[in-house]
This record gives structure tokens, C-alpha cells and sequence, in this order.
């Protein structure tokens, strides 16, 4: 192979893996909540859009849901469904906002082997939103770490 034949091929493979990172999710329709693209880029910041619209990630240590002890929950930003009780939310150093344990009937799971990787991709149950991944790495009585995106949610504290 001359490097000329070895460029095309290294060009047709980040193709290829931009193609399928950036496609329209599976999940992308057939949810409670749906919307068309301009009323999701209306109703979210860029930010916000960019993670539950596009498989986006914001930066760690980014968020200020990372320092939220209080008591409350925190809910979807595309369709304000509960997803999490700030009982189950843990410091896991990773600077995103961790849980041990969604809401019952919250959250959904798919493959997402996107970059070289194999994770399992957390999404909202209503609206399809891409949250953020779950790792088996967490604290019990779970073992789970829901590592979420901050901009994919918005916290609501107990009255």
C-alpha cells in the first residue's frame, strides 16, 4: 500500500466514524415527547442541545449541578421529567453529576460504541434527550455510576 492509498483509507475510516457518531440516534423518534428540530433548538441553549440533541458531552467540572446537595430532584431539561432524587447523588470525582440510581420508569439504555468504544448511553424515557453514560464503577448498594451531562438537566429542590 503506497501512502497515497493509505491517506484515502485513513480518510474513508474518520468518514465513516463521523458519519456514524453524528447520526440521528435509533431513539431519535416513536418517544411520548417529540419534537421537530426547530422547536428543540428553541426551547433549549446551545449547550443543552448540542448534548441532548446531538450525543454532545460539556465539559468535566463544567456544571454547577456538580456542587447541588440539597434536597430536591433533578428532571430532564428537554420535557422536565424526574430522573434522579439528589438522595442518589454521589461525589465521583469525575466532574459530571454522578447517581447510583435513576428514578423508577426514567431513564432508557442503548450500546453506544461511538469513538472506539463500547459504553452503555443513558437516554430520557419521554423525550429520547441523551443524558450521559452508565459505568459499573459506582458506590452501592447499586454499583452503578450514572455519570450525566449538567446542561442535560435541571435541578428542582424539595419545597
Amino acid at each position: 500500500m503506497n501512502r497515497r492509498q493509505t491517506l484515502r483509507a485513513g480518510a474513508s475510516l474518520l468518514g465513516l466514524l463521523a458519519a456514524t457518531r453524528f447520526a440521528v440516534p435509533a431513539f431519535a423518534a416513536g418517544f411520548p415527547v417529540e419534537r421537530s428540530e426547530a422547536e428543540w433548538r428553541a426551547l433549549l441553549s446551545p449547550a443543552a442541545y448540542k448534548v441532548l440533541r446531538e450525543h454532545g458531552t460539556e465539559r468535566a467540572h463544567t456544571s454547577p449541578l456538580n456542587g447541588e446537595k440539597r434536597a430536591g430532584r433533578f428532571v430532564c431539561a428537554g420535557c422536565d421529567l424526574p430522573l434522579f432524587s439528589s438522595q442518589t447523588k454521589f461525589e465521583s470525582g469525575t466532574g459530571w453529576p454522578s447517581f447510583f440510581e435513576p428514578l423508577p420508569d426514567a431513564v432508557g439504555t442503548q450500546v453506544d460504541t461511538a469513538y472506539g468504544m463500547r459504553r452503555t448511553e443513558v437516554h430520557c424515557r419521554r423525550c429520547g434527550g441523551h443524558l450521559g453514560h452508565v459505568f459499573d464503577d459506582g458506590p452501592r448498594p447499586t454499583g452503578l455510576r450514572y455519570c450525566m451531562n449538567g446542561v442535560s438537566l435541571r435541578f428542582e429542590p424539595a419545597a
